[in-house]
């Protein structure tokens, strides 16, 4: 069951609320450590040492100037950075628009935004986004403060659908004039010149942006990404629909491209028919892991009718096995 019913039919700034109070509630008090966020990594500034623990710790970590002055095995404590920088690039093309549960894909976003938002909340903590329109690429600069994040929440919400020529309150002029509407690629090339220090990247997409037609092949934008990653801690938070894995046996039904209009009519009566959709979506979702995890992103999976409040506590306790994990032990795969 979703984690909030009925939240595509409230006003802004009740849906701002209950956002919140569910971030709050349900999501705050698991990350221990102001610095730890979604995906807790060892620090970067030195804490002292303490005896090896075997088992526990790992070899990399071995601070060798202390084990041969006491010849008892140490390793290296260190701390978070005291300030985390987090961007955020959250894809609002048209394809986003498409949802057949409580929530669509757009809104399922903006909840993953507010959790990311809140959770990352911090004295210091910086905040800024990118969000992909029709109309290029609309920027919000790295900020400090609730007040930051709730302006950033509020301005998603009220973002016009795609065909709308109003940028919305709060999204302010495009950043400039685009042939063609910019693709997660652009994004991801635009967030990497501005990302200029170590922080904490967060990518919300369906992630289908100029996927080839052949699923062996490498998704365009997992270049871009793979150059985030090794500056960044990037987490890729894919937002999907179950109509978009498989067909009901519902007649003939109109399918439409949102990205070019394009529409075709289809007998979903036909078992072959949703037997070769469910296939080939599976083989488009399995493209978009193995890209993912090529580009060293961590994975988050959400999608519109299931709980996303609990999604996002399970992948954060597997995060923070994979991080306590002891050298040796196999890491990695999508949470």
């Amino acid at each position: 069951m979703p984690a909030d019913p009925g939240l595509a039919e409230l006003a802004p700034d009740q849906r701002l609320r209950r956002l919140e109070l569910t971030v709050t509630r349900r999501l705050n008090g698991l990350l221990h450590g102001q610095y730890r966020g979604l995906l807790p990594g060892p620090g970067s500034e030195p804490a002292g040492s303490r005896e090896y623990r075997p088992g526990e710790d790992e070899v990399r970590r071995m601070d060798w100037a202390v084990t041969a002055r006491t010849a008892v095995p140490h390793v290296r404590q260190v701390d978070a950075d005291r300030e985390l920088t987090t961007w955020l690039l959250v894809d609002g093309s048209a394809s986003m628009e498409f949802g057949t549960a409580e929530l669509d894909k757009r809104e399922l976003a903006v909840a993953a935004v507010a959790a990311v938002g809140f959770l990352t909340a911090g004295v210091g903590n910086r905040l800024g986004a990118q969000v992909l329109r029709a109309d290029g690429v609309r920027r919000f600069p790295a900020r400090s403060g609730r007040t930051h994040l709730l302006a950033l929440l509020r301005a998603l919400l009220a973002a016009p659908r795609p065909g709308a020529t109003d940028g919305g309150p709060g999204l302010g002029p495009a950043a400039g004039a685009w042939a063609e509407p910019p693709d997660l690629t652009d994004g991801l090339d635009a967030l990497h010149r501005i990302a200029n220090r170590r922080g904490l990247v967060v990518v919300v997409s369906d992630f289908l942006d100029g996927l080839p037609d052949d699923p062996g092949q490498s998704a365009p934008w997992e270049r871009t990404l793979r150059r985030l990653a090794a500056r960044h801690q990037v987490l890729a938070i894919e937002v999907t629909d179950p109509r978009e894995l498989e067909l009901p046996d519902v007649g003939l039904i109109t399918l439409v491209d949102p990205e070019t209009g394009r529409r075709r009519e289809v007998s979903t009566s036909d078992r072959r028919l949703r037997e070769r959709y469910a296939e080939a979506a599976s083989a488009q979702r399995e493209q978009v892991r193995q890209s993912l995890r090529r580009s060293g992103a961590a994975h988050l999976a959400l999608r519109t009718d299931r709980d996303w409040s609990a999604d996002i506590v399970r992948h954060v306790h597997a995060q923070r096995r994979l991080a306590a994990a002891p050298a040796g032990r196999p890491r990695g795969g999508a949470a």
